[in-house]
């Protein structure tokens, strides 16, 4: 070792000189840069791509929500046309239902009046086969 230089341990394990490492570290500072440039080269190519990524995602989910948006009217109008259609044929069976309803009760106040109907037929009945045997009496009578 020389006098007034001193020795420096790198990586590969060899031994140089202070004077031979600040050589070395100016040759590292231009060859450092140089690999600093390219990193931030892939750095930014990869960048570049990754937003050109980003940018068709954001197409395609724009372009899905859109459909989607679409899909979602079309069974809304669907929905709504049904629902529609659904009122009014309820409306009209109730319509119907409350005319039979009405029919019926009609019918029963009708046909309260038919017992007393009934009693008195069974009543014209009795007198009918009673005038019946006695005009046959009569008519067998001599």
């Amino acid at each position: 070792m020389e006098a007034g230089v001193e020795e420096i341990e790198v990586e590969s394990g060899e031994v140089i000189n202070a004077a031979a490492k600040t050589d070395r570290k100016e040759s590292n500072s231009g060859l450092n840069q140089k690999e600093i440039f390219r990193a931030v080269e892939v750095v930014e190519r990869d960048s570049v791509a990754i937003a050109e990524s980003f940018t068709a995602l954001f197409a395609s989910l724009r372009l899905a929500l859109s459909e989607v948006t679409n899909t979602s009217l079309d069974h809304m109008q669907c929905f709504g046309d049904a629902a529609g259609r659904l009122q009014e044929s309820v409306l009209d069976a109730a319509t119907k239902g409350n005319r039979y309803i009405n029919s019926c009760l009609r019918l029963n106040e009708e046909m309260k009046g038919i017992d007393t109907l009934a009693a008195q037929l069974k009543i014209l009945r009795r007198n009918v086969d009673t005038l019946d045997t006695t005009v046959n009496k009569l008519l067998r009578f001599p």
